[in-house]
């Protein structure tokens, strides 16, 4: 885009272009090999429809010219940090598990150090197992009462790097999956006065900059680089991801060679095109969307408190000192305790008897996960189930219960680098054997996807006590080399 071009928000450049490729009637002798649907199978098209090849075309030498001549996405990934308060954003068909990786691979490099919120994504543990840099961790907010992990405290990165001066920047997930959220502007602070970069992982922070009574968005925090999936809480596709970066701490050549290196040739433009037009959609009608949602939200936790059983977890059970900054309300935590049962019964239950997939499950809690999309019919089938939950628990309470270990019991001593033990040498040891060994896997409750265990920790019996009464609970264990946990990886 020349710089003297304005921004037109009513624009989608993708999809324009998209359009414009099917009224010239492009005939392309390229990829994809469907080519536009015609050689795809009918069994194929019968479920997916047509759309989805007539829109699957290559980004360059397809969409726009083999030398990208129009911009195409430069434009539209203008228009988008236009549209969030950033100075650069860049888009990712690869999920945010791409985006951060290529954050943290700008920030840092290997054999350096990185202050990192213990309670962060497996994708970023990926990342340091691909870099080899050394995370300093940081540890999360716990609340014992209710087991529950909220993002570190400005405090508690201070702390961090007085004793790791030398680490190169920091990392912070904001919000988590159940909604609380970091105090950004003073992590920023922290990071800033020692002229160091932060990243913020806000994976579940698509919506936010585009309402005042959500909890504040990382770039108006004062974050250097910014991560954020747009398929969670916006109307991307799966895997539709963006990071935005600003400031003068990080180069954005730099970034942009760091996402060069870890995505696809290929990228899709069905992904490209979906983020162009929320972008789109929020900047004309966030706000509205949003304030339907934020009412929607308010009406929904107060009936859901109304069930016999359920409480709802909101800014009072999460937030104050030594907890949660802010909490964003669209992610509906129900606490089942007075039920006497487990998130994953109650979860499996809903699935089997009301067609329902709730968000999130744990020992305790499960969560429904609001969006601008759902309406009083979505959330009146949610209160129906619910309704015919609290009516059945008696028939829910031969759940198995889940040894939930104190805090400062889950935290284990990290004995070595998390790259230099996922690449030793391993073998395969009975669960009942492995304390004392040092971990050569990640070992991940899936969702909401962060690790219990990492390569390079060593591991403790109430550790191992707690997911194996999880497994045994439901606890869905996707990245253990066996999802049973009868044995364990350790480095040989």
């Amino acid at each position: 885009m020349a710089a003297n071009e304005s921004l037109n928000h009513d624009e989608a450049p993708v999809l324009e272009a998209l359009e414009r490729y099917h009224e010239a009637d492009e005939l392309a002798f390229t990829p994809p090999g469907h080519k536009q649907a015609r050689g795809a199978d009918p069994r194929v098209t019968k479920v997916l429809g047509e759309a989805v090849f007539l829109g699957d075309v290559l980004a360059s030498g397809g969409l726009d010219d083999r030398l990208s001549r129009q911009q195409i996405l430069e434009r539209a990934q203008r228009l988008m940090a236009d549209a969030v308060h950033a100075e650069h954003t860049y888009f990712s068909t690869c999920g945010s598990s791409l985006s951060v990786k290529a954050a943290m691979l700008t920030v840092t490099a290997p054999h350096r150090r990185l202050l990192v919120g213990r309670d962060a994504h497996k994708s970023v543990i990926a990342g340091l197992i691909l870099s080899g840099v050394e995370p300093v961790w940081v540890s999360p907010a716990w609340d014992p009462e209710r087991h529950l992990a909220h993002p570190p405290t400005a405090e508690s990165f201070e702390e961090a790097f007085e004793a790791h001066p030398d680490a190169d920047g920091a990392l912070v997930t904001s919000p988590t999956p159940y909604g609380s959220t970091a105090d950004l502007n003073g992590i920023a602070d922290v990071c800033h006065r020692r002229g160091k970069p932060l990243i913020v992982d806000e994976a579940w922070g698509a919506h936010l900059p585009f309402h005042d009574e959500l909890p504040t968005w990382a770039m108006d925090a004062g974050a250097d680089i910014c991560v954020t999936s747009v398929h969670k809480m916006g109307s991307g596709l799966e895997q539709g991801s963006v990071f935005h970066l600003q400031g003068d701490l990080i180069d954005p050549a730099v970034l942009a060679s760091r996402a060069d290196l870890l995505g696809t040739t290929s990228p899709s433009v069905l992904l490209y095109a979906g983020l162009d037009g929320w972008r789109r959609q929020m900047v004309q009608h966030g706000e509205q969307l949003l304030d339907d949602a934020l009412r929607l939200a308010a009406d929904t936790r107060a009936a859901i408190s109304d069930i016999d059983g359920l409480h709802v977890d909101g800014a009072e059970d999460y937030c104050g000192p030594g907890r949660a900054a802010d909490l964003d309300p669209l992610p509906v935590v129900i606490d089942l305790s007075a039920l006497g049962t487990t998130g994953y019964r109650a979860a499996d239950w809903l699935r089997t008897r009301h067609h329902i997939d709730m968000h999130l499950f744990d020992h305790r809690r499960i969560s429904a996960q609001l969006t601008y999309a759902d309406d009083e019919a979505s959330v009146a089938r949610l209160l129906d189930a619910l309704r015919d939950l609290s009516r059945h628990a008696a028939d829910l309470t031969d759940a198995p219960g889940v040894d939930v270990p104190d805090p400062d019991e889950l935290r284990m001593k990290q004995a070595s680098l998390p790259r230099d033990a996922y690449f030793a040498d391993l073998e395969d040891v009975p669960v009942e054997e492995a304390a004392g060994r040092i971990a050569a896997e990640m070992i991940t409750p899936y969702p909401p996807g962060i690790p219990v265990v990492l390569p390079g920790e060593r591991l403790t019996e109430p550790v191992l006590n707690y997911l194996r009464s999880g497994v045994r609970a439901g606890m869905n264990l996707p990245d253990a080399a066996d999802s049973s946990l009868t044995t364990v990886r350790v480095t040989a």
